[in-house]
């Protein structure tokens, strides 16, 4: 269990949120069915506490029988028979309808419970994809899916346990008592309520005291499975070392704290359950001397003695398991708000209100004056301005941490400009809204991650719903078609947990295509091809030139040598535009660039000397 337990006004907080979903604006068909699941709920609830009444009458015809028979010196078989099986059959028949009453209740409601938790999941991840870069590079995405899934189990069970069971279960309490006041006794009345409320009372309490126990077993339980997960991913790295007993040393101290743990904790429950037996067995002591004193009186009957005590067994079952209950609605509260505290984080990067559509005809790109900071004490742009004429190809180099990359975040407004603005054909993208924004610009990043899913389906991922005839136009483009006809599969073949099945250009060939397929007006390369080898570099340098001609392209690049043929470059040093040109008359400043042009030269003679010796020797 979790130490961070919510407060009671917190936990009202989570229901207060919650409750819309139970009752959504605009649904006539829920809310009928709401309405008809509480009536419902509430004759389940009739018949059940009528069951005994029919139990007692039962025994107590078949009492007056056999006092009948006894004393008359013959039975009389009508009523023996005929008028006992009536109330047996009548007792049978309540107790169906009690348990239909409750499966329709749960037939019913189960649209309006799997609506609530769709919609509430489909809200917390809708939010969750609105939220800024910034958020999601500072949360790990385990957590946060890990925070809706327990959310919506905690949901599931809230509405099963709570809405079903706990408060059903209350509103059966007062009827009883109500029914035993009114039939008998004021007295039988209150100790049955008395009961109930020191037992639930004592069991919420000690559950409460025991919670520590819970919470110090999972804690360890949870150590000692990473500890076991641990060892055995770097399984390599324990044989190198010869450390196999150190790890089962530290396996097994989690399990020993894991063990005392688990101890404390059926030792607690253990006393929760002897108290709980012994509230119940000193109400029904107390309810069933009064009945039996009634029965001596002649004020009561055979058949009451009975129901007294069967109204108390029967609120004692399914309090029997509250204790339980009450940790899971307690941890079910828990996963709630942090489930929905996700809504209370604010969009950095929001739309403005009735935010046009961009209107995207030439496509060029203006920067002017930009300046950003991820964080208010480091500045990375500062003031960089520069143009990307309409379906030309402008490059932007410089050593790492110039600030590159942040350009590219800032174009699909993952980010806000600090200072400055951007235009596409003029328009400022704070301006317009962000989908059609992203509609028009295409980008192939440098580290392409793949779903694990089919490569068909990562082309198609450009444009979902795009025809399989428009899906191997994009392949052939980006020049994988051949690669594609020649696996087993074809274009059906999985490419495994972020593309990890592929080469990093036959990821980049695909990246490529999908990118195409989106048709964008604009064109963003972020270092395609700086963690591919020589060869491959070049075969996706000419994939790239050939698919951004005749295209608005920003090329963001490391390697000098793809952006030898952009119409300008753009060298960046501390985020500030230090050097602006073409390749040639970059090279003749003999500045920054040539600097790195020549750095970079002198790398790439090296590794084609090694690779050379590598081909000699084999």
């Amino acid at each position: 269990m979790s130490n961070n337990q919510p407060t009671a006004r917190a936990e009202f907080g989570v229901v207060k949120t919650f409750l819309p979903y139970l009752w959504p604006r605009g649904e006539f068909e829920l809310k009928a069915r709401v309405v008809i699941a509480l009536l419902l709920l509430f004759a389940a609830k009739v018949a059940n506490v009528y069951v005994p009444v029919l139990y007692k009458y039962a025994v107590d015809a078949l009492g007056g029988g056999a006092k009948t028979g006894a004393t008359g010196g013959g039975a009389d078989t009508t009523t023996l028979i005929v008028v006992p099986v009536g109330l047996i059959v009548a007792y049978g028949l309540i107790r169906v309808l009690s348990s239909a009453f409750g499966e329709l209740r749960d037939a019913v409601f189960a649209k309006v419970a799997q609506r609530a938790i769709r919609t509430s999941a489909l809200g917390v991840f809708e939010h969750l994809h609105a939220l800024s870069l910034r958020f999601h590079l500072d949360r790990q995405m385990g957590g946060l899916t890990r925070a809706i899934e327990r959310g919506v189990k905690g949901i599931e069970f809230l509405l099963s346990f709570m809405l079903f069971n706990i408060l059903p279960t209350f509103l059966e309490i007062f009827m009883v008592s109500g029914i035993l006041w009114v039939l008998y006794d004021f007295w039988f009345a209150l100790i049955t309520f008395v009961t109930i409320v020191i037992y639930i009372a004592f069991t919420l309490i000690v559950t409460e005291w025991r919670m520590k126990f819970r919470r110090e077993m999972n804690q360890r339980d949870d150590e000692a499975n990473t500890k076991a997960i641990d060892s055995l991913i770097n399984y390599e790295t324990v044989k190198y070392f010869n450390n196999e007993e150190h790890e089962s040393r530290r396996y097994d101290h989690a399990l020993r704290g894991y063990e005392v743990a688990a101890v404390k904790s059926q030792e607690s429950l253990s006393k929760l359950n002897i108290g709980q037996g012994a509230i119940i067995a000193v109400g029904l002591v107390l309810n069933m001397l009064l009945a039996a004193n009634g029965v001596k009186d002649g004020s009561m009957t055979i058949g009451d003695f009975v129901l007294v005590n069967t109204y108390l067994l029967q609120l004692y079952m399914p309090l029997n398991f509250l204790g339980f209950v009450y940790r899971q609605i307690k941890q079910s509260l828990t996963d709630m708000e942090r489930m929905f505290s996700l809504l209370d984080v604010e969009k950095e990067v929001e739309d403005k209100k009735d935010a046009p559509d961009l209107v995207c005809d030439q496509a060029s790109i203006r920067f002017e004056d930009v300046k950003f900071s991820y964080n208010p004490d480091r500045q990375i742009l500062k003031g960089v301005s520069f143009d990307v004429p309409a379906g030309k190809t402008v490059a932007v180099v410089g050593p790492s941490g110039a600030g590159k990359s942040t350009l590219t975040r800032l174009m699909f407004r993952f980010y806000d400009v600090s200072s400055g603005r951007i235009t596409i054909d003029g328009q400022d993208i704070r301006d317009v809204s962000q989908t059609s924004l992203r509609r028009s610009i295409g980008i192939v990043p440098q580290d392409t991650v793949l779903f694990n899913d089919t490569i068909a389906y990562n082309i198609a991922y450009g444009r979902p719903g795009a025809s399989d005839a428009e899906i191997t136009n994009a392949a052939k483009l980006a020049s994988i078609d051949r690669f594609i006809a020649a696996l087993p599969e074809g274009s059906k073949a999985m490419v495994g947990e972020r593309g990890l099945k592929l080469s990093g250009g036959e990821k980049q060939r695909v990246s490529i295509a999908r990118m195409l397929l989106k048709r964008p007006k604009v064109m963003i390369f972020d270092e395609a091809t700086s963690a591919l080898d020589t060869r491959t570099e070049k075969d996706i340098q000419q994939a790239l030139r050939d698919v951004s001609r005749g295209h608005t392209t920003l090329m963001i690049a490391h390697r000098l040598s793809t952006v030898i043929d952009a119409d300008e470059i753009i060298v960046l040093r501390e985020g500030q535009v230090a050097e602006r040109g073409r390749h040639q008359d970059l090279l003749t400043q003999d500045g920054l660039y040539a600097e790195m042009w020549a750095q970079q030269q002198e790398i790439r003679e090296a590794e084609e000397i090694l690779a050379h010796a590598g081909e000699v020797t084999t």
